[in-house]
């Protein structure tokens, strides 16, 4: 039974400030933590105007900067990741590969929001499972960029995290390349501890969703499939496209705006599942906040089966490991399950009485093992809080 620990952010930001010295021979000015996420419903919705429901994770990346005076920036991380050296003039689009194009972009989007940023010297280090479909880019970035302001001595409030929240989504579309809607920044910066965020990308609204787990006596709990997936191999943007192609033949400025009649008429039958999915998710985004109104979360655990179905089927994002996760996790006792996250791989979610969780885990690896399948990590998903900075 293998559980990734979110850690204690006292000892990760000691670790992250230690690990600066070692790269550097100095010591960082800041260190700024930014969660990682898992949605409970919504997926590819963002980008289609539409509504989400995430919740952030205790689990998070740390970010420790220190200014330099020569406009140089380094760029290195404790996770595995090579280190990469360039200049502040030198960080926006086209000009970065790999995950430092992530850090980089920051810099660069701060920069076009004109935010003064000098050059700088970097270290990542954190707990959000790389490549899980948990957010690790978007933790990455807001790490980073909060990091940033705090050198700048620019004051933290409201106003700022919404505009980190869009220099972060500049950074990873248009310098990392990866076509993400939004959520994942949002989340990171603006996320209430103890609820999910309802964010509806018509009109950039946010509001908490109180979740009530440990009164209902119900834990999350994320499985991740260890199947990697990546924003930017392909998949994520032949989806987008498709939605586009949807919202054209309806002649609609976004899916928001579409019908299950409208979507019924479009010719071409893949574009008419992907939108199919879309209108279908977001319905089901309004239907589970009914539901967690009401404590009924029975209501909840059949919109996650029929949400993790028009994914599987509709939106072909899901994958047999995934498939197996939900399937396993209902059998031994979870009120609901599904997929979350961009898909092609990454990590289930389940609702599963928290007496239940570890017989749970035991029974998805279990499963895998007789399927063949490399042997899953899981997580406790405790809703936290949103980035701030590390003393």
């Amino acid at each position: 039974m293998s559980f990734v620990e979110a850690g204690q952010p006292s000892e990760l930001t000691e670790a992250t400030r230690a690990l600066f010295r070692e790269t550097y021979d100095g010591d960082a000015t800041v260190v700024a933590r930014a969660p990682g996420r898992v949605n409970l419903i919504g997926e590819h919705t963002d980008y289609n105007r539409g509504l989400v429901l995430p919740v952030a994770l205790e689990h998070a990346t740390y970010a420790a900067l220190a200014a330099r005076d020569d406009g140089v920036v380094r760029i290195a991380s404790g996770d595995g990741g090579d280190p990469w050296t360039g200049t502040v003039d030198a960080v926006g689009p086209g000009q970065v590969d790999g995950w430092a194009a992530y850090v980089a972009g920051v810099l660069w989007a701060l920069g076009e929001d004109g935010f003064d940023v000098p050059g700088v010297d970097v270290v990542v280090h954190g707990t959000v499972p790389l490549g899980a479909g948990l957010s690790s880019s978007a933790a990455l970035e807001c790490s980073v960029a909060l990091a940033v302001c705090a050198l700048l001595e620019v004051p933290v409030d409201d106003d700022l995290r919404h505009r980190l929240v869009q220099a972060c989504i500049r950074a990873e579309t248009e310098v990392a390349g990866a076509p993400t809607g939004g959520m994942d920044q949002t989340i990171s910066l603006l996320a209430v501890a103890d609820a999910a965020l309802l964010i509806d990308f018509d009109d950039d609204a946010a509001r908490a969703v109180p979740l009530g787990l440990t009164e209902a006596g119900l834990s999350l709990l994320v499985t991740d499939t260890r199947v990697q997936h990546a924003l930017v191999d392909g998949g994520y943007a032949a989806r987008r496209a498709d939605c586009d192609a949807a919202a054209e033949a309806l002649g609609v400025a976004s899916l928001r705006e579409a019908t299950l009649g409208g979507v019924a008429g479009i010719a071409d039958e893949r574009v008419r599942r992907r939108a199919t999915h879309i209108v279908t998710e977001i319905a089901r985004v309004t239907d589970t906040v009914d539901a967690l109104a009401t404590d009924d979360w029975a209501a909840v655990g059949r919109l996650f089966a029929t949400s993790h179905a028009s994914m599987r089927d509709d939106f072909e994002i899901s994958c047999p490991e995934l498939d197996l996760a939900v399937s396993t996790a209902v059998e031994a006792g979870a009120i609901g399950a599904r997929m979350t996250g961009g898909g092609f791989g990454g990590s289930s979610i389940a609702v599963v009485p928290t007496d239940r969780v570890e017989a749970a885990v035991r029974a998805i690896d279990t499963a895998f093992a007789a399927a063949g399948f490399r042997a899953p990590q899981h997580l406790r998903a405790e809703p936290g809080g949103p980035a701030d900075l590390s003393t």
